[in-house]
């Protein structure tokens, strides 16, 4: 079973984990990523390098990925990497995804996108993906929106939105924790990605404690971004569901179902 977990460092990702590492504008990220990259040799791991092509990044390994020379979708490529270490006889795919704010303004909903998708990917093929953001203040939707859809991190936990959305099995997202006006646009930008993929999207929300009005409006909004949409909303807790109904928003033109 997946689940949020803080990792003390690198080599202890597992099968099946989808780490964000924060890093300062002048941390060396090949010098704090060097364990995760190593360990691929000894346990057998095909490495995958996603990020701009370098000197530093070839010689970091021998799979370099870079997303502005992609033809196709990222999560495209990656899959094919995986497909390609499983013939040749690799354990599994070891992936480093280093996303740098500088130069060009980061589009947010794309990279949003393709952490979704390698969640998803992580969740379902038992990949290790680390995503290492190299962010300063000034580009905090970035890093903002990447903490809250990966399910492990490493180090003291990132000062974010208190809630995280991971996938759970196949046909599913878990949610847990606080939705509240400091995530809402998060949390809101995460399920119009979702929705854009699929007409229904299921939220298994045990562990949501709850949801505050910016949340609620945030899901709402969502939940009629696009036509013939709905958001199901499976184990709310019974405070989740009163303060829904007593809002305003259990109303039959928004597509929303919470359920116990």
């Amino acid at each position: 079973m997946r689940a949020t977990r803080t990792l003390a460092a690198l080599d202890e990702v597992g099968s099946g984990d989808h780490v964000l590492q924060l890093l300062d504008p002048a941390d060396d990220v090949w010098d704090r990523s060097r364990a995760f990259v190593s360990d691929g040799e000894l346990f057998g791991d095909k490495v995958l390098i996603v990020g701009p092509l370098t000197r530093t990044t070839a010689a970091f390994a021998p799979v370099v990925l870079d997303p502005a020379r992609l033809n196709g979708s990222l999560i495209s490529a990656v899959r094919r990497e995986a497909a390609s270490a499983e013939r040749e006889g690799y354990r599994s795919l070891r992936v480093l995804h280093h996303v740098t704010c500088d130069g060009p303004p980061v589009d947010a909903e794309q990279l949003l996108r393709s952490e979704l998708d390698l969640e998803e990917f992580a969740a379902d093929s038992g990949a290790l993906v680390v995503c290492a953001y190299q962010c300063g203040q000034e580009s905090a939707p970035a890093p903002e929106r990447a903490t809250c859809v990966h399910p492990q991190h490493l180090g003291g936990r990132p000062a974010s939105p208190a809630f995280h959305v991971y996938r759970t099995g196949k046909d599913g997202w878990t949610v847990t924790g606080v939705v509240d006006s400091e995530g809402a646009r998060a949390f809101g930008a995460i399920l119009r990605t979702l929705l854009s993929q699929a007409a229904t999207v299921r939220l298994l929300c045990h562990g949501l404690d709850f949801l505050d009005a910016a949340g609620m409006s945030s899901l709402a909004d969502a939940a009629r971004c696009l036509p013939d949409r709905k958001v199901v909303l499976e184990g709310t807790n019974k405070t989740v569901r009163l303060a829904w109904e007593l809002t305003g928003f259990a109303d039959p033109s928004i597509p929303v179902v919470m359920t116990p």
